[in-house]
C-alpha cells in the first residue's frame, strides 16, 4: 500500500532551502520513493494554514517511507532542512 510525506513549509533562509532541496531528492529515490508535487499556497479556504509552500512524495509502503526518514542520509539533511525552512512533516498510508 503506498505511503505519503506531506511537508508544510515556511522558507526562513532561501540559500539554505535550496541546498536542502539540491540534496533531498536523491535520498528520496534510494528508498523507491517518487516527488509527487511541490507548490506555493494559492489561498486557504478553509481554517488556518500558516505555512506557505506544501511538498508530497509517494513512496512505495510504509517501511520504505520510515526508511528514508529515519536513513542517514536524510538525518544528515535535518540540520540543513532545519536552518532553511520551518518545516512541518507528515506521514500518511493510502
Amino acid at each position: 500500500m503506498p505511503a505519503y510525506i506531506i511537508g508544510h513549509i515556511t522558507v526562513r533562509d532561501a540559500a539554505k532551502w535550496d541546498e536542502y532541496r539540491a540534496k533531498v531528492g536523491a535520498t528520496i529515490a534510494t528508498w523507491g520513493g517518487e516527488l509527487v508535487f511541490r507548490g506555493k499556497k494559492l489561498k486557504v479556504l478553509s481554517g488556518i494554514h500558516t505555512h506557505t509552500d506544501t511538498v508530497v512524495a509517494r513512496f512505495p509502503d510504509k517501511d520504505a517511507l520510515l526508511g528514508w526518514h529515519d536513513s542517514p542520509e536524510y538525518q544528515a539533511l535535518i540540520p540543513i532542512r532545519d536552518a532553511g525552512a520551518d518545516v512541518t512533516l507528515v506521514s500518511y498510508e493510502a
